[in-house]
Order: structure tokens, then C-alpha cells, then sequence
């Protein structure tokens, strides 16, 4: 009779945690991973910084925001670095910084200038990559309450149309990862 009892408090303990290692391939969908995750040191004097990481998804999905601890920064954004064509962007008097083109043939050579934009959302296609990187796409860091320094880390939450919240531990460095 003891033995039976044994026999089912074992049955009863182990079974279950047996059953639940065996589940299947199918567990829903996988969520974004998010990888490399780095921002660069930042000077006393600059109260901005940026966030640089590749993020996948295998079932494809769209960034949709960013946050971040209120001791870190401000707020966060999603950006990405766009040339801007300095034909439209003339001052109120119709004028621009000019240079005559190298034939001095009297042809304007507006040129143009990189800046930073917000940007509403971030599709991420099934199975690809996206990559945050210096020059591209970044998470701005506005109203940093301290400079960022090598070593430091903090948390970002992106949050994702499908998948939902999703944080990222970044690490302050020099150079990407």
C-alpha cells in the first residue's frame, strides 16, 4: 500500500513537469529579438544621446514606440538620418547658401545637409533585419538627466504593433559592439 502511495505522489510531480518539457514546436508566435544593443558616451554639455541595436522578427511586426526610465532621459524617439535637399530649404528672402558649380556655367549647386527626423513607425519585415546604426536609424534620448558614460546601462522599452513592450538592455560604449 506504500509503495502505491510513493509510486502516485511521484506520478503526481513529475508527470506534469514531464508532460510540459514535451510541448510542441507551435508555442505561438516567436517575438522580435533584439541584438547588439549600444549608445555612445556623451559629452557633459550634450543633453542627447542615441541608441543603436538590429532587431528580427520572425513573423514580421512594426515598431510603433519607444520609452525610457525617466532617470535615463526626457523621453525617447524613434529617428532616422535623412539627407535634406537644400533647394527647399531657402530662406524667407528666396536665399540659400549657393555654390557655382566647378564648369562656372552659372548653375546653382544647392548641395545638400543630413539631419535628424522623427518617425511615426518602424515595419520589420518577416525574417529580416533592421538595423539602428550611426547614420541611419537610431532611438534619440532627449533631456539625458546625466551624461552617458562608457560601462553605464539602461533600459528601453520598444514597443511593437504585434508583439507589444519588448526591453532592451543598452550598453554605453565607444564603438559598436
Amino acid at each position: 500500500m506504500l509503495k502505491r502511495l510513493v509510486i502516485g505522489l511521484i506520478a503526481l510531480l513529475f508527470v506534469p513537469a514531464l508532460l510540459a518539457s514535451c510541448g510542441s514546436d507551435d508555442d505561438g508566435p516567436a517575438g522580435p529579438t533584439l541584438t547588439g544593443a549600444w549608445a555612445r558616451s556623451s559629452p557633459m554639455v550634450v543633453d542627447a544621446g542615441a541608441a543603436y541595436f538590429e532587431v528580427t522578427s520572425d513573423e514580421g511586426d512594426e515598431i510603433v514606440g519607444v520609452a525610457i526610465d525617466s532617470s535615463i532621459a526626457g523621453t525617447a524617439e524613434l529617428h532616422e538620418t535623412v539627407m535634406v535637399d537644400m533647394d527647399d530649404d531657402m530662406d524667407a528672402e528666396g536665399e540659400g547658401d549657393m555654390d557655382m558649380d566647378a564648369e562656372g556655367d552659372g548653375e546653382m549647386d544647392m548641395g545638400g545637409a543630413m539631419t535628424m527626423q522623427e518617425v511615426a513607425s518602424i515595419p520589420v519585415a518577416a525574417g529580416e533585419t533592421v538595423a539602428f546604426q550611426p547614420g541611419g536609424l537610431h532611438v534619440m534620448m532627449l533631456g539625458l538627466v546625466e551624461p552617458l558614460e562608457v560601462g553605464d546601462e539602461f533600459d528601453i522599452t520598444l514597443t511593437f504593433a504585434n508583439a507589444g513592450d519588448v526591453v532592451v538592455t543598452v550598453e554605453v560604449r565607444e564603438e559598436a559592439p
